[in-house]
């Protein structure tokens, strides 16, 4: 069964291989080769991406710039503290339930 990936880890993972490529030089293969197993994708799946939703140059440049993914990687962390809150608080609430348990 084939695994799920978000789309964002997919654009992370194009902008990678682009961007390895653009700073060490060499074919597109060596980058894609370094970076999925960092990522945990299949290189068969990473060249689809690459083909399919990386820019048409290479060199274009980062789509955004510094201070607008600072913007977003925070907005990203503080969803991801809010969604640890809420499955801290699940935990207590069941680990509770598992310490009581009800007779009939």
């Amino acid at each position: 069964m084939p695994k799920k990936f978000s789309p964002e880890l997919r654009d992370r993972a194009v902008r990678m291989v682009y961007d390895r490529q653009a700073l060490e030089g060499g074919p597109r293969s060596e980058s894609i080769r370094a970076v999925a197993p960092q990522l945990g994708v299949g290189m068969e799946t990473l060249r689809i991406w690459c083909n399919r939703y990386g820019p048409a140059e290479p060199s274009a440049g980062p789509a955004e710039s510094l201070e607008e993914e600072n913007r977003r990687l925070r907005r990203e962390l503080a969803e991801s503290r809010r969604a640890n809150e809420i499955l801290k608080a699940a935990s207590v609430f069941f680990a509770r339930e598992l310490d009581h348990p009800t007779t009939k």
